[in-house]
């Protein structure tokens, strides 16, 4: 009621628990701050385990309302009443249970203190979930009775005024000495790598401009994966390696191209290829991040450095090192294999899914945010997307890889936000069609790409899909849903797409307001083939 009433709230009703939780995280994603959840007692606070868990691992900003009946209620078979105490377990960053209301200035106090330090939990020293559990006795309407008369004058703007408009800064290095001498081991180095994994930072622009310098200042090349902004800001970095996935599958390169040093930026890209290559090779890397956590899923011989890649004490005023051959080497390949794609899209006229991310990266308006569903479409991402320079915003829940909420999600990221658009599959548009329930409360446009193979197709890509039966039923689970019904149902435009002219029409040009479906048909099997042929150079003009 308090929220709902709050002129300067946005307070957004949606019917489906997890659906509403993971519309918030596209919120937060797009903002980079706190949205709250609010539900009431029960089970509702379970559906969203799933979004609490992603914003823990992708470092979103949440703050859980959980509402609760009071502690004498409970153990006693009361209505709507379970044990919520620490309901997410470990992945919130904090948790806290409030006390029961009191009409008195002391506990407001504390409640000023105890939602400030929720706020504050959510963003430093690394952003992610909170949890408060909050119990209430009768009555729960606002009902006139005189009890919190005396606290009206007391309640003003010097009630509020200690509170700060930005959370403090987090936590870094005591001492960045340590950080120069490193950075003088890195210019001595001949053959580095800078390896740039998934990325949201507040100042796109910013954050590709310092990882220019530092490639700068090395003279080393950087691979950037298809979440990485320097994708789409690529007149920034001339060192810029996009199809590494490609180039390290060949045996007579990835061998020659191992390097001495790596530094990571953030986490490791989605590539398979890339993990195993960094696993065999096994350099010395250097993992620079903003907070704390383990980001090394190799096991290898890793010095994390929890350092912004702002802070890092370059000086501009020196001189590069030399170009090295190898740099020379992978911006080559790089050309040889970007070239060998764009001749081989250019020339493709049958419909195959992974030329849609290599359009949709050419077409799109300038900064589009776009939202990826996991599975094969943040594949596609990694191995197709070339780099471009505008300024599109690629998004995806990475954190726990699932397909939970995606169309929740891409919902909040376009709300109140510019026009957006949504990658994904069948199967991860119908795990979350709940969330259509909320287009009416939308305030924005989004536009979903809708690839239906009829199944999941990263499965095709695994030693599994030559055992059928029974793969085809419980690996690739096709499904049989009329999109053009099921989008009738929910009052969504749709529109199926027949060739890429058509589709490049819809791209050039996105609404400012409601939803459309673009359904792309695909034959799943026939397309794992025409992807094979390009991850292997297999295919035409290669």
């Amino acid at each position: 009621m308090a929220l709902a009433s709050h002129p300067k709230v946005d307070a957004v009703p949606i019917l489906d628990e997890r659906s509403a939780a993971f519309f918030g995280l596209g919120v937060a994603k797009r903002t980079g701050l706190p949205v709250v959840l609010v539900c009431t007692s029960g089970t509702a606070g379970a559906n969203y385990y799933p979004a609490v868990i992603e914003a823990k691992e992708s470092r979103v900003p949440l703050l859980v309302l959980t509402a609760d009946r009071p502690p004498e209620l409970r153990d006693c078979a009361s209505g709507q009443t379970i044990d919520q105490q620490k309901l997410f377990g470990n992945f919130p960053n904090w948790y806290a249970e409030l006390a029961t209301p009191l009409p008195d200035l002391e506990m407001l106090r504390y409640l000023r203190q105890t939602l400030l330090q929720a706020w504050t939990r959510t963003l430093v020293p690394t952003a992610g979930p909170v949890h408060l559990n909050c119990p209430f006795r009768d009555p729960l309407a606002p009902l006139t009775d005189g009890s919190v008369a005396h606290l009206e004058e007391a309640i003003d703007n010097s009630f509020f005024a200690s509170i700060a408009s930005k959370p403090p800064v987090s936590l870094r290095a005591e001492n960045l000495h340590p950080v120069s001498t490193l950075l003088q081991t890195w210019r001595d180095c001949k053959q580095g790598l800078i390896v740039a994994g998934q990325s949201q930072p507040a100042d796109a622009d910013a954050y590709c401009r310092a990882v220019a310098n530092l490639c700068h200042h090395l003279n080393w090349p950087v691979l950037a994966e298809g979440l990485s902004p320097l994708r789409n800001h690529g007149e920034l970095n001339p060192y810029l390696v996009t199809t590494y996935d490609i180039v390290l599958r060949q045996p007579q390169w990835s061998e020659d191209l191992t390097a001495q040093q790596v530094i990571q930026i953030g986490p490791l890209p989605t590539s398979k290829v890339l993990r195993q290559w960094l696993s065999t090779t096994n350099p010395q890397r250097w993992v620079l991040s903003s907070g704390y956590s383990n980001l090394d899923p190799l096991h290898g011989r890793t010095t994390s450095l929890p350092f912004s890649l702002q802070q890092l004490p370059l000086l501009p005023e020196e001189s590069p090192p030399v170009a090295s051959q190898y740099r020379n080497t992978w911006l080559s390949l790089e050309q040889k294999v970007r070239h060998h794609l764009d001749a081989a899209f250019s020339d493709l006229d049958t419909i195959f899914e992974g030329k849609i991310p290599w359009m949709m990266a050419q077409h799109l308006p300038q900064g589009t945010p776009v939202m990826i569903a996991n599975s094969l479409p943040i594949r596609d991402v990694e191995w197709f997307w070339p780099p471009g320079n505008r300024r599109i915003r690629p998004l995806c829940n990475r954190g726990a890889n699932g397909i939970d909420g995606t169309l929740s999600t891409a919902l909040g990221i376009a709300h109140q936000g510019p026009p957006t658009v949504l990658l994904t599959g069948d199967l991860a548009l119908l795990h979350d069609t709940n969330g259509w329930l909320s287009v009416p409360r939308l305030q924005g446009h989004l536009t979903v790409i809708l690839i239906n193979n009829h199944g999941g197709g990263i499965f095709e890509m695994l030693p599994i899909a030559k055992f059928d039966p029974p793969f085809e039923e419980f690996f690739a689970t096709p499904q049989t849903v009329d999109f053009n019904h099921l989008c009738a149902a929910y009052g969504v435009n749709y529109e199926r797409v027949e060739s890429w002219k058509q589709l490049q029409a819809c791209l050039s040009f996105l609404p400012e307001r409601g939803v459309r479906v673009l359904e792309v048909r695909c034959e799943r099997k026939a397309s794992q083939q025409v992807r094979q042929n390009l991850l292997n150079l297999k295919a035409q003009n290669a």
